[in-house]
């Protein structure tokens, strides 16, 4: 997706230990239009799989997978980084290992919105190392819910997070991969 390129390579900032900060634009700041038109490109991508629900983890996976849920007309199911009073019964429950922070959660999702039934397209901000979409991977495969797919925004090519993924069999889309960050200078993948 050329306007999202155009955007990280405006307003990116390459920071040390590959550290790609969008904040102004992506995951703390949002830019609205941008985000509808990657919804856009999601439904695009993804039609004629059937998607009835959208899986993402907290929390800057959130807004994205919301927009993109208008474009499908579907329900966003979020797994939680934490336990919390609200959750109630019985939880589907992974391991993620966030780079960012450095911390390992336990994320879970309450069994009564994932369903054998469901078919579930995934939609992430990023995808470096893998370890938050194989959480979520995991938790549909607990499920028995149909993988449609994963929808990220940005990968980060030269670590092995979609590599992994899609020897697994995962149908990963990503709208903007990044070959390399060396130097501050971002090169995409052709």
């Amino acid at each position: 997706m050329e306007l999202l390129k155009d955007r990280i390579l405006k307003d990116g900032i390459v920071k040390e230990g590959d550290i790609l900060k969008v904040d102004s634009f992506l995951n703390h700041q949002i830019d609205i239009a941008l985000y509808d038109l990657i919804g856009a490109e999601f439904k695009r991508l993804f039609q004629g799989k059937n998607i009835n629900k959208i899986l993402t983890i907290e929390a800057s996976g959130i807004g994205l997978a919301c927009i993109t849920a208008q474009h499908f007309r579907v329900p966003v199911v979020f797994a939680k980084k934490s336990q919390s009073m609200n959750l109630e019964g019985e939880v589907y429950v992974t391991s993620v290992y966030s780079y960012t922070h450095r911390k390992t959660y336990d994320v879970l999702v309450e069994k009564k919105f994932l369903k054998e039934s469901d078919n579930i397209l995934i939609i992430d901000d990023f995808l470096a190392r893998g370890n938050a979409l194989l959480g979520l991977i995991d938790i549909v495969r607990q499920s028995g819910a149909t993988l449609s797919g994963a929808g990220i925004a940005i990968e980060k090519g030269f670590q092995e997070g979609g590599a992994i993924v899609r020897r697994m069999g995962v149908d990963v889309k990503s709208l903007a991969i990044i070959e390399s960050m060396k130097d501050g200078k971002i090169t995409f993948r052709s």
